[in-house]
């Protein structure tokens, strides 16, 4: 693959159809590349990135050992996830984002930092999971500040919906676990309400999680604190 093929399908990200509805949390924004980003992507893709193909990942193949695999869904600009995976070296994690800028900027970091823990894709969140990642092969999923979406009519198009829930839970290992956090209180006890409906997870905190100390806290959550917005953190866990 050519430099120029590898920008062109980096930047394209498609929607599969299935038989029910789709849940797109995101909106697509800027995707036009500056050179330096080019010269990361060309340079850092064949090693941290992967594309999406309609098979699942061989864990192995793409890390390169057996460690437990975290998946982060849409980890933005991506300075949890890295700080995260070295907090936390004993594990492996894929991280999903549709955010291009956000994308180049963790594949630029991992690669000058040499951390190869972390694998990372564009692509949407759903199709990935549901066509790449095993049944019952995930230690844990991260869930960081997702789009609240806080217009009544726009709460279809957030992440943590039933059938969603009920696909991560599908493909946690027993005893994994989804880690959601967020400073939007309504949506937090929307999630919590929710998943008490999936009969593979349960809360062992029955509400709101403490907090945990291998979580940074992010730039975004310290202007939320400051406003005094509350920072509402979720632990469900396979049964």
């Amino acid at each position: 693959m050519t430099d120029e093929e590898l920008f062109q399908k980096l930047g394209k990200i498609e929607i599969r159809e299935g038989k029910e509805r789709q849940i797109k949390s995101y909106v697509l924004r800027n995707n036009v590349l500056s050179d330096k980003e080019k010269e990361t992507i060309a340079r850092y893709m064949p090693q941290y990135g992967f594309f999406f193909e309609d098979r699942i990942i061989n864990y192995r193949e793409l890390f390169g050992s057996d460690k437990p695999v975290i998946i982060e869904i849409g980890f933005g600009m991506g300075d949890t996830m890295q700080q995260v995976a070295i907090r936390r070296p004993e594990y492996n994690y894929i991280g999903i984002e549709v955010f291009l800028q956000g994308f180049v900027k963790l594949l630029k970091h991992l690669g000058e930092d040499n951390l190869d823990n972390v694998r990372i894709i564009r692509f949407n969140a759903v199709d990935v999971i549901t066509h790449m990642i095993a049944d019952g092969s995930v230690q844990g999923f991260h869930i960081f500040f997702p789009d609240p979406w806080p217009k009544k009519k726009h709460h279809k198009r957030r992440l943590m919906q039933l059938p969603f829930i009920h696909l991560l839970a599908s493909k946690l290992v027993k005893g994994g676990y989804i880690y959601m956090v967020t400073d939007w209180e309504e949506y937090a006890e929307e999630a919590v309400e929710t998943a008490k409906e999936e009969p593979l997870l349960y809360n062992p905190f029955f509400g709101f999680a403490p907090p945990v100390a291998w979580r940074p806290v992010t730039k975004f959550e310290q202007k939320g604190m400051e406003k005094e917005y509350s920072i509402n953190e979720i632990w469900l866990e396979r049964v």
